[in-house]
């Protein structure tokens, strides 16, 4: 994964969040910090620094919750939307190249996601946190 998300700039623990915030956003609006973490299974306090840095990459935007002046709601910017679809489209092609040498590599992704408890594919998959 890391060497398929190092063009596009991203660590696997940024594209999981990133990627979160996207399925997130696209699913019921723009997340706060909270129910990203909650997502994706992370810390608070980590997935906080790592919306801080992709921030700075110009790819989300935090800004504060008017019902609750404490939380941020996370959303993304049209380059980080962009890199959001780049980086998914890299890791289902990782993961196809990864398997590629199993017999029956589709049959045994799908059972690997349905045990994740991941759609089949395509850009609606949920993205979780790394394993």
């Amino acid at each position: 994964m890391a060497a398929a998300l190092r063009p596009l700039g991203l660590t696997h623990v940024q594209f999981v969040l990133l990627a979160s915030t996207w399925w997130l956003a696209t699913h019921g609006g723009k997340p706060n910090q909270r129910e990203l973490a909650d997502h994706a299974g992370t810390d608070v306090m980590m997935t906080s620094q790592v919306m801080r840095a992709l921030q700075t990459k110009g790819l989300i935007t935090r800004q504060p919750d008017e019902h609750d002046p404490r939380a941020l709601r996370l959303g993304l910017t049209p380059q980080g939307e962009k890199v959001a679809r780049r980086a998914l489209a890299a890791v289902e092609s990782a993961d196809e190249d990864y398997f590629r040498a199993v017999a029956d590599a589709p049959r045994l992704i799908g059972a690997l996601r349905a045990i994740a408890g991941r759609p089949q594919k395509g850009p609606t998959a949920s993205p979780r946190s790394p394993e």
